[in-house]
């Protein structure tokens, strides 16, 4: 049996080991775009779950500190696509700033929303509820358009980019 080897409260003042300790969990990437007055923006988020099949609800939480915050929080219509290994490069830009949209080919749907082509799922959603999340917020969006693909999923380990491997 395997014994844990470092135990703390996550109050504790060290929030960079909660932060290792978090990163234990292997996540999917997302980007999550809207368009505003000034242009498209996009946000690189792990933090996308289901929420509800009927309705077709899905959550994604963006940290408060961002400088898109506010425009993720009150964006009316927004589309979160699941990036795969190809897109690692596209993902990146948009977690380093929020008009990457020079790195990838995009259109916009019938909405007026930013879609970047070629990513695993995309799902097309308006607000359905904000809540307040500590230093972040829930963002819940009811799905109104679905499109997918087959491929090999972006992941996010330990504060890098890899791929799924299956154990079989």
């Amino acid at each position: 049996m395997t014994m844990l080897s470092n135990n703390f409260r996550p109050t504790d003042d060290d929030g960079r080991a909660y932060r290792v300790a978090l990163g234990r969990f292997a996540t999917g990437v997302t980007v999550v775009t809207t368009m505003t007055e000034q242009g498209p923006v996009g946000f690189t988020a792990n933090s996308f779950n289901s929420v509800s099949l009927e309705p077709p609800l899905v959550l994604w939480s963006p940290a408060k500190t961002s400088s898109r915050f506010k425009t993720f929080r009150d964006a009316e219509r927004f589309a979160i696509h699941v990036m795969s290994i190809e897109q690692s490069k596209v993902s990146y830009g948009f977690a380093k700033k929020g008009d990457a949209f020079d790195t990838t080919n995009w259109e916009t749907c019938k909405n007026g929303v930013p879609l970047i082509p070629n990513c695993l799922s995309r799902f097309e959603c308006t607000r359905h509820a904000v809540f307040d999340a500590g230093d972040h917020a829930i963002v819940v969006g009811q799905v109104h358009r679905v499109s997918t693909r087959p491929g090999t999923p972006l992941l996010f380990f330990g504060g890098d980019y890899g791929t799924f491997a299956p154990s079989i």
